[in-house]
């Protein structure tokens, strides 16, 4: 079983098209106030089985060299987690999970967890001040004990929030010991304005479209439990945000694998991660990108992208986007 260090994940999810996310429910009994998909208890989940047995089956078969499996808590769907981490393995796809630990109410999880755990090539968990409500210091330790036990990584995800990274490391070494960065690594992350979070934090200055550059996350699609697919790995497009392109619904693993294909291909989106969003702005059809300002460069993005998608033949799409793979190579 191949263990992964949080560089060659980055590795694989910043190679375009080496990666993909399955958002496998919009569930989560935490309710986190900062959660950026506004994920609840009652939340969806899956309803039809067969259509997530034929997306897994996509994904299984696709270029993918890495899964990763989200939510939502992903632990709230048992069969279905327990069918795609088994199904994803079984055809040589490094698989990692992403989780608040809200499983680990004992020291001991039960066997369907820990058999989950043993076939992940390594586990992302939460920790912060907004979780601390339902998971408390000792069960984030068990989790973190269940996992390091199997040998997994974790990757323990932090919002950046002062002293929250002395915190985890204080917990850390309480759950695993002086040694515990032998088998954990701290990532923080910024906090998102979106989902349930709209509000909570300030948005970044206004800054113009001409500044942004490239676009990691639209190297890396997104397919949801339910048949959506996306062309990068911003939630708040899987959940209707954006232009209306980044999204196709899918009905079978044959369509999932021509749309992982058509993203993939996409001169648009190979200009985005490559190239740089604001290098669109030199597009006759979309020159007022680079003047108007924008908090993000999603915002940059979503106007290029209605701007520029509807000609899937656009010759200098094409040529900018040949510019940016020879410039990666």
């Amino acid at each position: 079983m191949r263990r992964l260090t949080l560089a060659e994940v980055e590795d694989a999810r910043w190679g375009h098209g080496n990666s993909g996310l399955l958002f496998i429910t919009d569930r989560c009994p935490v309710g986190c106030a900062h959660c950026s998909v506004d994920s609840r208890p009652d939340s969806p989940r899956i309803t039809d089985f067969a259509l997530f047995e034929d997306i897994v089956s996509g994904l299984a078969l696709s270029q993918l060299s890495m899964v990763g499996i989200s939510g939502g808590e992903p632990f709230v769907e048992r069969r279905a987690l327990q069918h795609a981490v088994r199904t994803l393995r079984a055809a040589d796809k490094d698989v990692v999970v992403y989780t608040s630990g809200i499983w680990a109410n004992t020291a001991s999880p039960p066997n369907w967890v820990q058999q989950v755990i043993q076939q992940c090539g390594a586990i992302f968990l939460s920790t912060d001040s907004f979780h601390q409500a339902e998971i408390s210091d000792e069960r984030f330790m068990n989790a973190a004990r269940a996992i390091a036990t199997h040998g997994v990584p974790i990757f323990v995800q932090v919002v950046e929030v002062d002293g929250l990274a002395d915190r985890t490391e204080s917990l850390l070494t309480a759950a695993l010991g002086p040694t515990w960065s032998t088998m954990a690594e701290i990532k923080m992350v910024e906090p998102l304005p979106y989902g349930r979070a709209e509000g909570m934090f300030t948005p970044a200055p206004r800054r113009r479209g001409s500044s942004f550059g490239t676009c990691p996350v639209a190297k890396a699609p997104v397919v949801r439990y339910d048949g959506v697919v996306t062309g990068c790995c911003n939630e708040s497009v899987l959940l209707g945000g954006g232009p209306a392109w980044l999204r196709r619904k899918i009905g079978s693993a044959l369509e999932l694998a021509e749309t992982l294909e058509d993203f993939r291909k996409s001169p648009l989106l190979q200009i985005i991660a490559r190239v740089g969003v604001g290098e669109l702005a030199h597009h006759p059809r979309a020159g007022d990108v680079g003047d108007r300002e924008f908090h993000s460069i999603c915002g940059a993005c979503w106007l290029a992208v209605k701007r520029l998608a509807d000609d899937p033949q656009d010759g200098l799409l094409t040529a900018m986007a040949a510019m940016g793979e020879e410039s990666a190579l």
